[in-house]
């Protein structure tokens, strides 16, 4: 009996989990803009002020990728606030589009593809961030090729300094204590950010605490 009631009690979580993502809010819903008012109608929230140029001048990704042959997989793009604050060229190159072809005229949905950023390119394909945003730009054919044979400047090396008298006597009798032999490399602290505060970087610490558990 217990058995059976923990098995309705189950069915009946993923029936309501299930209403529950059919009742979300599309993303051509959740995104959708009236361009008189600049307004939200599913929030009503306004755009703001500085933004009514762009989002009446620019388009949004799939603006460009609806009217495009395939979608416009293989083809790059960039975006404007790239092109006014790099000299190095920054875009993504689409592999994959998944459209909504719910929506008016099949502007939403999501794209994967490979990033170059600052002439520098990723290695794995992951999904476009920020295809709502009116600044997308599609790179012309003629200069595709100009993007790609760009070759960036290799990194000026990192600069280092001594570390504070009381520090640097702890880290030498740290590595004596754990070695048994004094340091013969005198220990200099790096200039440089090993840790790049991206959205991948926010997402692997929220799954780092989630298994590690969080100190109250």
């Amino acid at each position: 009996m217990v058995k059976k009631r923990r098995l309705i009690a189950e069915m009946a979580r993923k029936i309501r989990a299930y209403r529950e993502l059919k009742s979300r809010p599309r993303e051509s819903q959740k995104f959708a803009l009236d361009y008189e008012t600049m307004r939200r109608p599913l929030t009503g929230k306004m755009l703001p002020v500085l933004a009514w140029q762009d989002v009446r001048r620019e388009s949004r990704l799939f603006t460009l990728l609806a009217g495009m042959r395939l979608f416009g997989v293989g083809r790059l793009f960039t975006r404007k606030s790239w092109l006014e604050e790099h000299t190095e060229p920054s875009y993504w190159q689409v592999t994959k589009v998944k459209v909504d072809y719910t929506a008016e005229n099949m502007d939403h949905g999501k794209a994967w593809g490979v990033l170059t950023y600052k002439g520098k390119q990723e290695s794995d394909v992951k999904e476009v961030d920020k295809v709502m945003y009116h600044d997308w730009r599609l790179v012309p054919k003629h200069m595709e090729q100009q993007f790609k044979d760009f070759e960036p400047l290799p990194e000026p090396p990192v600069r280092s300094v001594s570390y504070p008298p009381l520090v640097r006597a702890m880290l030498l009798a740290q590595h004596k204590k754990a070695t048994g032999s004094v340091m013969t490399k005198e220990p200099a602290l790096p200039l440089k950010r090993d840790v790049l505060l991206n959205k991948d970087y926010f997402r692997r610490q929220e799954q780092q605490e989630q298994t590690e558990g969080t100190a109250v």
